[in-house]
Parts: structure tokens; sequence; C-alpha cells
């Protein structure tokens, strides 16, 4: 793949200003459709391949919609989109940044149903189980434990974190503002209390952890073996 050298540095670059126009223009449909009797995140957010709302497409339009109860989830995911994914794309050029985005997204998908597969798998086995008489008691409920939604382009731009952290990984980040922090370390850092998180799977944490650690990981690999064929090397 031919590599990109952008004539001069773009501060809002055509990919990303795309992706922040489209999430911002969903988020408003979030608040209008339901006006019209379309549930929106039914069709479009992420289900188990187990729920009975789980439809293929699912696998990119989740990450294109986010929470309308807390503003904060849409905002920091198109700021560090703009942080991380503006330098990306000014470095690979529209095509490849693109691909490497929808990938990480769908990394952190793929991720997200897995763990999801095991953690409802042995419900419905018990489920299952029961005669039809249970069942008929016991299905609204299995429904209802199925049918949440994941929603949110976390997955994608904690993929473009991974990949600003391994092309840059001396250049220094400054936390809240005030402490600077080289890039490589804060990815390792986001990346433990991910992994902690996850593992700790506390009781009201709605937050896909896995789903954040797969679109890393697939951020990660993407631009490893990018960098491997690649005869430049970014710095």
């Amino acid at each position: 793949m031919t590599d990109f050298r952008p004539g001069r540095f773009e501060i809002l670059p055509t990919i990303v200003k795309n992706l922040i126009i489209i999430n911002a223009l969903v988020f408003g449909a979030q608040f209008v459709l339901p006006k019209a009797g379309i549930n929106v995140e039914n069709l479009f957010a992420l289900h188990t391949w187990q729920s009975e709302l789980f439809k293929p497409w699912q696998f990119v339009t989740y990450m294109f919609l986010h929470s309308t109860d807390d503003f904060s989830h849409i905002f920091f995911n198109m700021f560090a989109l703009w942080m991380f994914g503006s330098v990306l794309e000014n470095v690979w050029g529209p095509k490849r940044f693109l691909t490497f985005y929808i990938v990480c997204g769908l990394g952190a998908a793929l991720c997200h149903m897995i763990v999801l597969y095991f953690e409802f798998q042995p419900y419905i086995n018990e489920f299952n189980s029961f005669s039809f008489e249970q069942q008929d008691l016991y299905r609204e409920s299995l429904q209802q434990a199925l049918s949440g939604g994941t929603i949110g382009a976390s997955g994608a731009v904690f993929g473009c974190l991974a990949a600003f952290g391994y092309l840059f990984p001396n250049d220094n980040l400054y936390v809240m503002g005030l402490v600077p922090v080289k890039a490589k370390w804060l990815v390792l850092m986001y990346a433990g209390v991910e992994l902690f998180a996850a593992i700790q799977n506390s009781a009201g944490d709605t937050i896909a952890h896995v789903a954040h650690l797969g679109g890393a990981l697939a951020g990660f690999l993407m631009v490893y073996f990018w960098n491997k064929r690649s005869t430049n090397r970014w710095r």
C-alpha cells in the first residue's frame, strides 16, 4: 500500500471531520426518531447474537450511537477521535485511516460479543432445560436480559489511541491538561485500567471494557503489521 504524505498537516482532516458529523447527526436522530415510534437502539445498537434483536449490521452501526442520557459519552469520544485520529489520518491518508477505524470498531464488537456469549449461554442452557410451562414463566425475563444493547465509538477510538502510542511512543500527552505522560505509558495505563475493570466485572458497571480492549488490540495489530510491511519507519 502506498504511503500517504500530506502537503500540510490538516487540523480536521476529511474522514475525521465526516465521522464527527455523522456521529453528531445520529446523536440528534436518537432524540427525534423515538417520537416517530422508531426504537433506534433496538435496531442499531449491538446485541448479543443470542438475542432476537441481533442484526448483522449492528457490528457497524453501534459505533455511531451514543448515550442520550450522558452528553460526555459522545463529547469525549469525538474529542479523542479528533485528537488522535487527526494525526493518524494525516500520516496514513483518508482511505487507510477509514479502514483502520472501521476494523477497530469491528474488533471491539467481536471481542465484546464473545464475552456476551459466555456470559449469557449458561442462563440459556438452564432455560432450555426447563419444562415448557417453566419456559413460559421465564421467557420474558430471559429476553429482557438479552435485549441490552452496546453503543459508542469507544472501541474504535481506543484503537486510535493504541496506534498513536505505537507510532509516537515518546510524544508527551497531558493528563488533565497538566501532567505530561509519554504516549506509550498512557496507552499501557489505560489498557491496565480497562483489563482490571473487565476482570472485576462489578455490578452496575455498564461500560464495555472488553470492547475497549478489543479495539485497542485490533488497532495495535493493524499498525504493527502495516509498519512491518512498510519500507518507511514512522518514527
